[in-house]
């Protein structure tokens, strides 16, 4: 175990996976709690969060699973008001959740798009709306919005225009609560992933490669400079380094965690 976060509170949302494996959240979640932090493990499914609270207490750490669905906001209120009952602070905030929905401006249906904003944009503004007043009390805090490589580039070949829409907007969010916070010892940036082999891209196989999971994972591999995509745990230590105190001066930075993907586009 470290110590790069002591005894911080750290609330991460989407900190279940959404299959076997490990995706973004959860392995974040568990990085976490191994530098030291007590995790606020929050997901819709609450078995999922459990999950991650197990393997955080089988290693000897301390975690907490709360079951909330954060584009919606009494819920939102009501797991910061619990974790703050249960701990007094919140130092860290993790925003984890995405969904995508495929489709440009035709073909999307308005309900997708609505849905994809609300998960994905929405749900991390609530999120800061109820966090930042303990952070700003606190006179310290750090958040950490995950984002994605389709906020800076478009995919070639698939349509995520609510997506990369939503993903654009966390960018902006996140330089914008960074700008506003920061002479409040707040911070506030965001972790851009490129092509990830996690949990989340199974359904993609449908458009990827006529419903062929292998034959998705190697076109995705090729894809990627390095030959292969990254994991969830590129995306954990991105955050436990902006959580930390290394990253005490690094404020409403985009950190594109993508094996050069997007330099080579």
């Amino acid at each position: 175990m470290g110590d790069r976060l002591k005894d911080r509170i750290a609330v991460v949302v989407g900190a279940g996976s959404s299959g076997p494996g490990w995706g973004n959240g959860k392995a974040t979640a568990v990085t976490f709690a191994r530098e030291g932090a007590k995790v606020w493990c929050v997901d819709m499914n609450a078995k999922a969060a459990q999950e991650t609270v197990d393997i955080i207490k089988g290693e000897g750490g301390e975690a907490r699973a709360h079951t909330a669905n954060v584009s919606v906001a009494a819920d939102v209120q009501r797991m910061v008001e619990a974790c703050l009952s249960q701990y007094g602070r919140i130092d860290i905030l993790h925003n984890n959740v995405g969904i995508a929905r495929m489709g440009g401006p035709v073909e999307l249906a308005e309900e997708d798009w609505d849905l994809v904003l609300d998960v994905n944009l929405k749900s991390f503004f609530l999120t800061c709306k109820y966090v930042l007043p303990a952070m700003e009390q606190q006179r310290s805090g750090s958040i950490i919005n995950v984002s994605s490589v389709a906020g800076i580039r478009t995919p070639k070949g698939i349509a995520y225009v609510a997506y990369n829409a939503s993903k654009g907007g966390v960018n902006s969010l996140t330089q914008a609560v960074a700008s506003q916070y920061a002479d409040k010892g707040i911070r506030c940036n965001a972790i851009l992933p490129g092509l990830m082999n996690t949990p989340m891209i199974a359904p993609l196989s449908s458009a990827y490669s006529q419903g062929d999971f292998d034959k998705m994972i190697a076109m995705r591999d090729r894809l990627c400079p390095t030959g292969k995509m990254g994991t969830a745990w590129d995306v954990a230590n991105a955050a436990l380094f902006l959580a930390s105190d290394e990253a005490s001066y690094v404020n409403g930075h985009l950190l594109v965690v993508d094996g050069a993907l997007t330099v080579r586009a």
